[in-house]
């Protein structure tokens, strides 16, 4: 797998939303950086913040929509 992931495959994940993208990015890199196991095959030398992008561009980490009290 590459090193980098287009953006046009990332924001398909995200409805388009470059906000969205960055706030499950980063809470993943979060959970990887922390010790939580790896979703993807990836080197050891990729820093989490990259690893959790590959993740998403393969689909195994997405977001699911909450509805808020009214």
């Amino acid at each position: 797998m590459p090193y980098s992931v287009p953006l046009e495959d990332l924001l398909d994940k995200s409805e388009h939303s470059i906000y969205m993208l960055a706030i499950l990015a980063s809470k993943r890199a979060l959970e990887i950086a922390e010790g939580q196991p790896k979703l993807v095959e990836e080197g050891s030398s990729l820093k989490p913040s990259t690893i959790a992008l590959h993740e998403i561009a393969a689909g195994k980490v997405y977001y699911k929509k909450v509805k808020g009290k009214e």
